[in-house]
This record gives structure tokens, C-alpha cells and sequence, in this order.
């Protein structure tokens, strides 16, 4: 019997020949009745698009079709992965079908359509110049064409912000190494928000500066402290009083007037960011933010070290005569992302506990 004979030998008779004949009837037959049922499934529904696909597959596993019908079925198959969100199988269906049929219209936008997908822009753009030049009248093709055009221009204009983004970043980074300054980790962003030091076309760095009033934790936040600016600048242009004669709400016994107050900030308050935490923070915000991914675990180690190394806080009082850029980098001052200081009245009962070491900062 010709159902026997092993592969690549020929039949001997006739009767093996019309064996041959009528098993590869049945086979193609029984492909189309394949093609014609997953295409039905296709028509009824999402529910069903993987029982169309189920169908393709067993259609182009009879191996009984001519290249151009199995070119139709990769395409059609290469049509359900692409509804499916399967984009890299549609487009490897896709380039079988080409592989059979170079002219298959259809496959070459499935193709074009998967690659677009897959962020392969240029790959897209190379399978619609190709269905063009088939044919030029296309206007799905011509379409997808202007689109993957605009999305080429679209991620070229981001990957110049990415790089703009971190070039201003490494130089921040840099200007920080040059003075000596240290990092740390971020407090008070609930109040301050996402701000960040910018540096200059001179090299001088202007920062965001937070001053916490410890009584009352109520606070003053200066946009654009210039690290060559006396402390004592920004301090006397903060209004203190609500008007000429009237303290602010809280300052009920009138103790925050301009001559009573001193600043301080927190000596060694937690462990120095690495550089690439460092750089990581000054692209928050940017095009070229990253996705976060094991920034959880790091911090969560931050916060253990600096309540495993944290006792009574050491406060150091601030010179105002002094320039921010001098006071930042002191020693002892780990900068929390931007510097925060203390503001505290002499003439106040709490001045005597904060002096004390008695009074910490709220956890954060």
C-alpha cells in the first residue's frame, strides 16, 4: 500500500500512484476545510481567534497546499497573532508567508504592522517601501508609512532629551564632586516636591532650599538659592510677618521676628547616595527617568542604616554672613537631595530642647 512506503521512494505501480493521489486529495481537502473553519472562528470573536489560529496550524501542517495557499495561511495566522498582541509570532508568520510568496500584499503589512509593534521602525518602514513598490496605490500601506515616519521623528527627538537630560545630569553630578559636596537621601518631599539644583553656563550651582520652622515644622521654601548668596540675603527678604505689625498664625507670642531667629542644619544626617543613586535622582522627572527597578530594596537599606547609625541629632548653627556654597560643604553635612535648614528663635521655650538635643526631626 502507498500509505506504507517509506518518504522519497517512488511507487511502483499504479495502484500505488492513485494511492498517492487520493491520500494527497484527502490531505489538501481537509487543509482547506482547515483554512475556511479558522476563518470562520476569526468572524466570530476574540473568544475564538485562538481556535483560528489552532486551525492555520494544523491547515499548514498538512503540507498539502501549494506555496501560494500556505503563503495564505502563515498570513492569516500572522493576521490572529497580531489581534492576539503575539507580535513577534505574527511577524515570523509573516515572513513565512513571503518566504512563499514575496508579493503577497497582505503579509507585508502584517509584517510592517508586527515591526511597528516591536519598536523595529526601521524594519517597518523597509516592509511598506517594499509593499509600495509593489503597489504604489496602497493606501493602508501609504498610512502606516506616515505613521512609522512620525514615530521615527518622535523617538529621535526623545533619545536628543534623553541625552540632553543626562549630560545635564552627569554635569550636576560633576560640579557636586568638584566642590566635595555629599548626597544623601531625600526628606520633606511632600513639601518641597520634585526639585533638583541647576547648574549654570558659569558653573555656579543654584539650589532649592528648604527652612523648616522645628517649633511648628510649618515652612519657607526658597526656589533659587545661589550657592555664592549670604544666607543672610534670602533671610531678609522672608517675610516673617504677615504684615508690618501682625506675626504669622502660629507665632503667637511673637518670638519668630527677624533678629531672634538662627538657623541650623543636622550634622551627618544618614549614609552619602552612591553616584548612580546620585545621578538616578537628578533624572526623576526627565526623559530619561529610569523604570525604578530595585530602587525599593536600596532605599528600604538606606532607611535601616540611618536608623541603626541615628541618636540624639547634632545641630550646627548656621553663619549667615556665610555663603550657601561654603556651608554645604562642611564636613558633616550630607545634603537630604536638597539642603533643608532649621530655623529656631532665641526667644522661644522650645530653643532651649532643640539646643538640647533633645528634639529630632520626624521620621520620613
Amino acid at each position: 500500500m502507498a500509505l506504507w512506503m517509506e518518504k522519497g521512494s517512488e511507487p511502483l505501480t499504479e495502484n500505488e500512484k492513485a494511492d498517492l493521489e487520493a491520500i494527497a486529495a484527502i490531505k489538501e481537502s481537509s487543509a482547506l476545510e482547515l483554512k475556511e473553519k479558522g476563518n470562520q472562528y476569526v468572524k466570530m470573536g476574540k473568544k475564538h481567534y485562538s481556535d483560528a489560529t489552532d486551525c492555520y496550524t494544523r491547515a499548514i501542517n498538512q503540507k498539502a497546499l501549494t506555496d501560494s495557499e500556505t503563503s495564505i495561511l502563515f498570513s492569516n495566522r500572522a493576521h490572529v497573532n497580531l489581534l492576539l498582541g503575539n507580535f513577534r509570532r505574527a511577524l515570523n508568520d509573516a515572513n513565512d508567508a513571503l518566504k512563499l510568496n514575496p508579493s503577497s500584499i497582505k503579509a507585508i503589512y502584517r509584517a510592517a504592522k508586527a515591526s511597528v509593534s516591536l519598536n523595529l521602525l526601521d524594519e517597518a518602514q523597509d516592509y511598506c517601501q517594499m509593499g509600495l513598490h509593489l503597489d504604489p496605490k496602497n493606501e493602508e500601506l501609504k498610512k502606516l508609512e506616515y505613521q512609522i515616519g512620525l514615530k521615527i521623528l518622535e523617538n529621535e527627538k526623545h533619545e536628543a532629551q534623553v541625552s540632553k537630560a543626562v549630560a545635564e545630569a552627569k554635569e550636576i553630578v560633576s560640579a557636586m564632586e568638584n566642590r566635595g559636596l555629599k548626597i544623601g537621601k531625600a526628606m520633606y518631599r511632600e513639601l518641597t516636591g520634585l526639585k533638583k539644583p541647576v547648574l549654570d553656563k558659569s558653573n555656579i550651582l543654584h539650589w532649592p532650599v528648604l527652612l523648616l520652622y522645628a517649633e511648628v515644622m510649618s515652612s519657607d521654601f526658597i526656589e533659587d538659592f545661589c550657592e555664592t548668596d549670604m544666607f543672610s540675603v534670602h533671610l531678609d527678604m522672608i517675610s516673617f510677618y504677615k504684615c508690618y505689625d501682625q506675626p504669622l498664625p502660629w507665632d503667637v507670642e511673637n518670638n519668630y521676628k527677624r533678629e531672634f531667629i538662627e538657623l541650623y542644619y543636622e550634622a551627618g544626617s544618614g549614609p552619602r547616595l552612591s553616584k548612580e543613586k546620585l545621578l538616578r535622582y537628578l533624572l526623576e522627572g526627565t526623559a530619561a527617568a529610569s523604570n525604578g527597578e530595585g530602587i525599593g530594596d536600596e532605599e528600604k537599606n538606606a532607611v535601616d542604616d540611618i536608623k541603626q547609625n541615628q541618636s540624639s541629632p547634632k545641630w550646627i548653627k548656621v553663619n549667615e554672613r556665610r555663603t550657601l556654597h561654603d556651608v554645604l560643604k562642611e564636613p558633616n553635612f550630607i545634603i537630604p537631595e536638597i539642603p533643608v535648614f532649621y530655623v529656631v528663635s532665641k526667644q522661644s521655650s522650645f530653643y532651649k530642647k532643640f539646643k538640647d538635643g533633645k528634639w529630632a526631626p520626624p521620621s520620613v
